[in-house]
């Protein structure tokens, strides 16, 4: 039994046009223009999400060393309170023995996250994507999620 394949004519098939192509390759282009500034955005705003979080998480531990000790740490003793147990004045009165946090985070843009206390107003902040000489600064103060200070 002899099979019959049937023959196609590559005379006959049509490919794409080089306007046809082109059309293509343009749209592309105006989607990508649209999309890629969007996406290259995204990084910039995880980094400050990621700040928010640890300015949270250091103002909780910060409440915390007050409920224990009756004061938030001076200015002098920094954050570094709360990993280890101060030994310049004031003393607290009751530090918990694991301490507050296991370490003191950087911020996403490998600086140190700056602590004032005036008063036990205490003020914890990163100075942002743009570094101590810029005007990005990212703070306790203006964070969704402020606890215990102003």
């Amino acid at each position: 039994m002899k099979t019959h394949f049937p023959q196609y004519s590559f005379r006959h098939s049509s490919g794409f046009t080089l306007v046809e192509v082109m059309v293509v390759v343009v749209i592309l282009g105006i989607l990508a223009a649209m999309i890629i500034p969007k996406i290259a955005s995204r990084p910039q705003e995880a980094r400050i999400v990621k700040v928010k979080q640890d300015l949270l998480t250091i103002q909780n531990s910060l409440d915390l060393y007050k409920l224990d000790n009756g004061m938030y740490p001076s200015t002098d003793q920094g954050l570094q309170a709360l990993v280890t147990q101060p030994t310049t004045p004031p003393l607290p009165r009751d530090w918990k023995e694991d301490g507050y946090l296991d370490s003191v985070p950087m911020d996403p843009w490998g600086q140190t996250y700056q602590y004032l206390n005036d008063n036990e107003k205490v003020k914890i902040f990163s100075y942002g994507p743009k570094g101590k000489d810029g005007n990005s600064a990212i703070g306790n103060w203006n964070n969704d999620n402020e606890t215990g200070s102003s």
